[in-house]
């Protein structure tokens, strides 16, 4: 109890330092890989509580690695940080929070570790919403950061609090298709129609929705469609997002959308580009007794706790839990009929609701980590169960 009541000490002594680094992370948002006010605020934190820090990992510059090692045995705790905000949204998912609660954690466990033993990392992650070279997260599982974690954790802001959901894996793709421009009315003829093969493209992936489960999903929408109405394109641009509940599923439905831009290519005489834009996300591989562990203590906090239908989303966090025991719950930080990616949600992400959510997501994730570090049978039966499920998964 000694060691729980430091690390809970801790956090209400320095609060309001790290509510301060949110709010500020909230007022400069920055997009996926551009975020270096938010990660030079983080990684010069972790380094004046004498965290070892790496910067520009993987080929993303914005993300770090920050680590405290007792010295002694025990498993190594790791902590997710986002930072990464919504083109023309600012943070509408609340990652400044996500950020700051996984540093404060980090902080605050390493106020004890040398007591229990283990080590603890605090993972800078940029660009969990995606773009160009996006998702990092799935760069750190293909470059082996991962291996080096026994345990990833995480809170995420919601409108209700509850434990880790199912993900869907997703692709992010870029159709283009290249022609030859003409004159609409004068020598067409001799023109390649750059956007009737994107037409075609689009109009081959609705076909192909009466073919596909409930549970998958294919959309997407043109970026470059030509420019003039009398001039035939010779370039169209698209993006599309394939979403499946596995990654074995989803490479396959990857593929007939990459068939039909051929097929639209080939109709028109168009030439054509077709292919991700960023890491490809994982479904999530949940651990039902480490989000039994995060209900433990969200529910000690004050926070009821839900099992509801939330839906489905995606997230590079799920290419985590392909690794190691992951959890990805929410913190409620507003009303039931808050939506992520809209104002009200980025509004939120600041308030006085949100501040305490970021409390009590460090108090959670802290004490989580701590009961990880001294409770050995329970982490060898998390570490168990997730080798299990991964073991017979489909």
């Amino acid at each position: 109890m000694e060691n729980k009541q430091i690390v809970l000490d801790y956090i209400e002594n320095e609060k309001y330092k790290y509510l301060e680094m949110s709010h500020q992370i909230h007022q400069r948002p920055e997009l996926g890989n551009e975020e270096i006010f938010a990660s030079r605020t983080l990684t010069e934190t972790l380094t004046q509580h004498g965290f070892e820090v790496e910067t520009n990992i993987a080929g993303h510059a914005t993300g770090f690695i920050a680590s405290y090692d007792s010295g002694q045995t025990g498993p190594t705790i790791g902590y997710l940080a986002e930072y990464d905000a919504l083109p023309g949204l600012g943070h509408a998912c609340g990652h400044n929070i996500i950020g700051t609660a996984s540093t404060f954690a980090g902080i605050a466990l390493k106020q004890v570790i040398d007591k229990v033993g283990g080590k603890v990392i605090v993972l800078g992650c940029p660009a969990e919403e995606g773009g160009e070279n996006g998702s990092a997260k799935a760069t750190y599982v293909k470059e082996g950061i991962i291996d080096d974690l026994d345990i990833a954790l995480m809170v995420h802001p919601g409108n209700e609090t509850y434990r880790t959901i199912n993900t869907l894996a997703v692709d992010v793709l870029d159709v283009k298709f290249f022609g030859k421009s003409a004159h609409a009315s004068e020598n067409a003829d001799e023109a390649k129609n750059a956007l009737d093969a994107m037409i075609s493209h689009f109009n081959g992936v609705a076909q192909l929705r009466q073919h596909i489960k409930s549970s998958q999903r294919v959309h997407g929408v043109i970026l470059d469609g030509g420019q003039a109405a009398n001039i035939i394109p010779d370039f169209t641009h698209a993006r599309f997002y394939t979403r499946a509940t596995s990654r074995h599923e989803l490479d396959i439905l990857t593929e007939r959308v990459g068939q039909i831009a051929k097929g639209a290519a080939l109709q028109t005489g168009c030439d054509y580009e077709f292919g991700p834009i960023q890491n490809g996300v994982n479904e999530f591989i949940k651990s039902s007794k480490l989000d039994d562990l995060f209900a433990k203590y969200a529910t000690e906090m004050g926070e009821a706790v839900i099992d509801d239908d939330f839906g489905y989303g995606s997230t590079d966090t799920g290419n985590v839990s392909h690794v190691v025991p992951t959890i990805h719950p929410h913190i409620k930080i507003g009303s039931r009929n808050l939506v992520g990616h809209t104002h009200r949600f980025r509004e939120a992400a600041a308030s006085t609701h949100g501040d305490q959510a970021l409390i009590r997501g460090a108090k959670i994730l802290s004490l989580m980590g701590l009961e990880l570090l001294t409770n050995q049978a329970l982490f060898d039966e998390i570490i168990e169960q997730h080798q299990f499920i991964k073991g017979h998964k489909k």
